[in-house]
């Protein structure tokens, strides 16, 4: 099937063809059908699998055949709002609506926090037809007055379950009360856990269902394999396997905003160039380190989870799991970005003894085995005794084996759902809502920018939509 069959529109058509794009993935050859009817949609797809394109794509169609309306101050009406959990995927999205709608005359923005307002203002007031925001940021302008919601026709939620993990649910249901009740609902997810079947009962009308592939399974394209180490063996090991095989273009997650920071700086201190990328770092920093990974000019890039939703990059071949995630599926969207669109790509944890319960968490969830490859020299201590984890909502310390976990809104200690200020755990913390898929290989993808965002914004203060 070719995208010239799904019913697009010739200028849409043309956009695609230039991007270099001629077979639509599997979510892109259901969803486009299913939007362009007009009726309600929940969607669930493996990470890597194009879906923005699979909903920007019939929302630009429906746009175009529709007439523009106005505001009652002349100005031109938002028709569509598009909700996403960070501020990168935002601007990822949106960038999207951009490159496919280009020889269309729709007009579009994208809004988050950690900017100034007055910029966005300023276009609100000029009129667009498709708003992809934050939550935490439209709540502002919906205080404000600064946006008016009254003409939407279609809503979209992006990474649904990533928004409800990092406690968005309250602000989803503030901006679901402030707009028109007939409109078109398409909800977005990874997986559909019992908290994403409620919000779903809740807003979709008869939903059509997709799901294209099995829930919380890893891309086949992906060697995933563990290094045992002592936990005070990490940085070295790490340094160790970048200098030996020549890794470039390293994506490394670690467990907490300070763990990300002091990594990033031992690195470079090792000679290999090295940004960390996190809700704490302001804006343009973010913005700058994801340039320069993206074309290729930062050999590591070293991210918390909230990174793991946002970051695009053709051919990423090496995803480095410094610390394991606290929740089992954060794994599968962490090395997620690497092996998209059909491409081959390289996995490695870091496991030290405190981690064996987390491995043993993620390999029941995947239900497989992840093969053991001991590294000569940094052979782990076999009388290692493993020590709790501190979950802590204070964003934590880091070094080899980091012991706190960033605060999520909402949720305080470890998971999102978590009790109490302080938690030691033995095993992975669980939480209710999986997290979700992310952008879509290559058949349509536009690559804007990538990882952090939205969420951060009770961890750092404020509201940093």
């Amino acid at each position: 099937m070719s995208f010239n069959e799904l019913g697009l529109a010739e200028p849409l058509l043309r956009a695609i063809a230039e991007l270099g794009y001629t077979t639509p993935t599997p979510i892109q050859r259901q969803a486009i059908p299913a939007v362009l009817a007009g009726g309600d949609l929940l969607a669930g797809a493996q990470t890597g699998t194009g879906k923005t394109a699979g909903f920007t794509l019939p929302i630009l169609h429906r746009l175009s055949n529709t007439a523009q309306q106005r505001t009652a101050s002349g100005a031109l009406a938002i028709r569509t709002l598009i909700l996403t959990p960070t501020r990168e995927l935002a601007a990822q999205v949106e960038q999207s609506v951009r490159d496919y709608g280009r020889y269309t005359k729709l007009k579009s923005m994208v809004m988050f926090g950690g900017v100034g307002i007055n910029p966005q203002i300023d276009q609100l007031r000029r009129g667009v037809d498709i708003v992809v925001a934050t939550p935490g940021r439209l709540l502002d302008h919906m205080q404000q007055g600064t946006i008016d919601l009254s003409h939407i026709s279609i809503l979209v939620l992006d990474e649904a379950d990533r928004m409800l993990d990092m406690g968005f649910i309250r602000d989803i249901k503030k901006i679901l009360a402030k707009l028109p009740s007939q409109r078109q609902n398409l909800l977005f997810s990874a997986t559909f856990s019992d908290e994403i079947k409620d919000l779903a009962d809740g807003l979709l009308n008869a939903p059509a269902l997709i799901e294209v592939a099995r829930r919380n399974t890893t891309a086949e394209t992906v060697d995933q394999k563990v290094h045992p180490v002592d936990r005070d063996k990490k940085r070295e090991l790490l340094t160790h396997l970048i200098k030996e095989h020549n890794w470039f273009q390293v994506l490394v997650f670690t467990r907490t905003k300070h763990g990300a920071n002091r990594l990033a700086e031992q690195l470079t201190r090792d000679g290999i160039p090295s940004l960390a990328i996190h809700g704490n770092k302001s804006q343009s920093a973010r913005t700058r380190a994801l340039a320069e990974f993206k074309d290729a000019t930062l050999q590591v890039l070293v991210a918390t989870d909230i990174a793991a939703r946002g970051i695009d990059i053709d051919q990423l071949p090496h995803v480095v799991n410094y610390d394991l995630p606290n929740v089992p599926e954060d794994y599968v969207h962490r090395i997620g970005r690497t092996g998209r669109a059909g491409a081959t790509g390289e996995a490695v944890s870091l496991v030290c003894v405190d981690e064996h319960e987390m491995l043993s968490g993620i390999e029941k969830l995947i239900k497989r085995q992840l093969p053991r490859e001991v590294i000569a020299g940094f052979e782990p201590d076999p009388t290692a005794r493993p020590q709790p984890i501190q979950l802590r909502s204070n964003g934590g310390a880091g070094g080899g084996g980091q012991r706190q976990q960033q605060g999520r809104r909402g949720g305080g200690a470890s998971s999102p759902h978590a009790k109490g200020a302080n938690a030691s755990v033995a095993a992975p913390a669980r939480r209710a809502a999986p997290a979700g898929p992310s952008r879509g290989p290559r058949p349509p993808q536009a690559g804007a920018a990538g990882a952090t965002g939205g969420g951060a914004r009770r961890s750092s203060g404020g509201r940093g939509r």
